[in-house]
């Protein structure tokens, strides 16, 4: 009830606040004259003389001759003159019929006058009449108990509507949710009654609001001093909605292109959707066109489908020809320039990439100081998991500036190289080391056997001589337990054959050699392959 009060105080203040500009002639040099809330007749003005000033003082002679009891109407006369004819009540001129007065009315002005002395006399009984004690007993009376009838109505309506919504909730819903289970969860039950609880909600606002501007119409018609109010109430009401539905109507042959635009595009769009999912599926083959590409071109393409779509629009979007419009364009125009910046450069260089080829999702690749598998690739971002399950978000811009280095991409086919590298005294014989290094490579499973291993020398140093042992995988997800595993067959050979390893430094030869013998291999608490 509060917010319905709310909604009166603010309508009677607005109407208010709006009368004297709320009725208005088809030319802005005229006026009405208004009296006990009746508008009687029309002048017109000049310049010099605005019809608002000349229709606001006839309309104050009128009243005091309403108000004085001792005036009679009936001895109200009219005067005629070379150009213009008076109302006159003794000596006090009433109004002035001029020429364009009449011409206004199409009329001469001998009849425009006498219409204009017969409006004034019936206002003056009447502004009387209405202001006797019993004529305002009577409309408080009825006032009162349209007032109660109000009242009663609004709570009837609210105590209907609560009815409804808990009827429909057990009645519907049944129905609803045997709709939902026959669709297979393609029609939601929820949905359904969040629309259906809306209706009922607007039937309820639209109810009471009827009620009210009935009861409003009704209690500000009874008082002289509301009753050009509710007289023009309707007004308020009707004058939004006419305007609304003349703009509409005159609106519908661009509202029809813009539905034929919109069926186009959609159309259009579907095209080219199915166009690059048989690109993406190979099914649909171009020269130099990778299935890869199918999506990130794909998206490109709709981007400036839309851009083109929007162009044709743009004339026929309603307001686009303001100022406002214009203005509010501009506006969020500079505002997306200042602040995506970093958002176009980042979707630059994921486009970039993709076309680049840099990589793909599943492959292995070291960005910077991070190494891990592709897991997604996005337009602003790239994530990727490292070997501790880590999933590090690295922004496009950044692998665009930065160097990328992909374990997978040769893999594939040609198989990826493991390498690493040991020091050997020079009392070794190269060809014993170089044998231990590949038996070593031997003894490791996962590796590849289509491609044999090689050693190089890679450096011959002050104390030893750098060996490097280079292997082949095409498991680039099992490279570091390919690593561990070489590495721990290494000082096995090594050891077997009693070759000491001098990585990472060497100064002087020690006492014993640094070797572990066969007979060590399995200090507790390590297990022999027997014992396990």
């Amino acid at each position: 009830m509060k917010w319905i009060m709310t909604l009166a105080v603010f309508l009677l203040t607005l109407s208010s606040s709006a009368l004297a500009n709320s009725i208005s002639d088809a030319t802005p040099q005229t006026a009405p004259v208004i009296v006990n809330g009746e508008v009687l007749f029309v002048l017109r003005g000049i310049t010099a003389y605005p019809a608002k000033t000349r229709a606001n003082q006839v309309s104050a002679r009128i009243k005091a001759l309403a108000e004085d009891e001792r005036f009679d109407p009936t001895t109200l006369q009219i005067v005629e003159e070379d150009d213009r004819t008076k109302i006159k009540a003794g000596n006090l001129t009433v109004v002035t019929v001029l020429d364009v007065d009449a011409e206004l009315e199409g009329i001469s002005r001998n009849l425009l006058t006498r219409a204009f002395l017969k409006k004034i006399k019936e206002i003056i009984a009447e502004y009387r009449n209405d202001r006797t004690t019993s004529v305002l007993l009577k409309n408080s009376v009825f006032a009162t108990v349209a007032t109660i009838v109000l009242v009663g109505l609004l709570f009837g309506i609210q105590w209907a509507f609560r009815r409804l919504h808990a009827w429909l909730e057990k009645k519907v819903m049944r129905h609803v949710e045997r709709l939902e289970a026959k669709s297979l969860r393609m029609v939601q039950a929820e949905q359904i009654w969040a629309a259906l609880s809306m209706a009922i909600k607007v039937m309820r606002v639209v109810t009471i609001l009827f009620l009210f501007y009935i009861y409003l119409n009704s209690v500000l018609g009874l008082f002289p001093w509301t009753r050009l109010l509710a007289r023009t109430l309707l007004t308020y009401i009707i004058n939004p909605l006419t305007t609304m539905g003349t703009a509409v109507i005159e609106y519908m042959p661009k509202l029809f292109f813009l539905i034929i635009l919109v069926f186009v595009t959609r159309y259009v769009l579907k095209m080219l959707h199915m166009v690059f999912r048989a690109l993406e599926k190979e099914r649909l083959k171009f020269a130099g066109f990778e299935a890869e590409w199918a999506w990130p071109t794909y998206r490109l393409v709709r981007l400036v489908v839309f851009a083109f779509a929007i162009v044709i629009a743009y004339p026929y979007i309603p307001g686009s020809d303001s100022a406002a419009f214009k203005g509010v364009s501009l506006f969020l125009g500079v505002l997306f320039s200042l602040g995506s910046t970093s958002f176009i450069g980042n979707v630059i260089a994921g486009y970039t990439m993709t076309y680049r080829r840099a990589f793909r999702v599943g492959d292995r690749v070291r960005v910077g100081q991070t190494m891990g598998e592709v897991t997604e690739m996005r337009l602003l971002v790239t994530r990727i998991r490292t070997a501790k399950n880590e999933e590090v978000v690295i922004p496009n811009s950044v692998i665009l500036n930065s160097e990328v280095t992909n374990y997978s991409t040769l893999a594939r086919e040609q198989g990826l190289i493991l390498h690493t590298s040991v020091g050997i005294g020079y009392e070794v014989p190269w060809r014993q080391v170089e044998a231990m290094l590949l038996m070593a490579a031997q003894h490791t499973p996962g590796l590849r056997t289509d491609t044999p291993p090689f050693v190089l020398q890679k450096s011959l140093g002050d104390f030893a001589v750098t060996y490097e042992l280079n292997v082949y995988c095409d498991n680039v997800d099992r490279m570091f337990q390919l690593y561990s595993q070489l590495h721990r067959n290494i000082q096995d050979v090594f050891n077997e054959y009693g070759v000491q390893i001098m990585t990472p430094a060497y100064e002087n030869d020690t006492p014993e050699p640094k070797i572990v013998p066969k007979a060590k291999w399995y200090t507790e608490p390590a297990k022999a392959p027997d014992a396990k």
